[in-house]
């Protein structure tokens, strides 16, 4: 087996490895307060636009870790939507607030 395959082999489980943590503690805890959706959306762009280059490559561990990012930023975006949302419900305190409807409501005056 060539060198460079084996280094992109261990790599690949390596790097697979080092975000399990992070998703597991996401799944369990439902706690994504640390990312935004910002990010998470833009991560996923990137990945969608990253699978163009990687499917024109031959079939080797870039395959497996781009697949795994992809699955992993797509769980995270759908997490952090459906998390985000059931904190919400079950928890009104912490919802956004809601936008004031003019500058006279809040007045010291009023």
């Amino acid at each position: 087996m060539n060198i460079s395959v084996l280094a992109g082999m261990v790599s690949t489980v390596l790097f697979a490895v080092s975000y399990l943590p992070m998703l597991l503690k996401a799944l369990r805890t439902r706690d994504l307060d640390s990312y935004s959706l910002g990010y998470l959306a833009l991560s996923n762009a990137a990945n969608a636009v990253h699978s163009v280059y990687v499917v024109s490559l031959p079939m080797g561990p870039i395959w497996l870790l781009h697949s795994f990012y992809v699955v992993a930023s797509a769980l995270l975006l759908i997490w952090y939507l459906r998390f985000r949302s059931e904190h919400n419900v079950h928890n009104p305190a912490t919802a956004p607030a809601s936008p004031r409807r003019n500058h006279y409501d809040h007045h010291p005056s009023n």
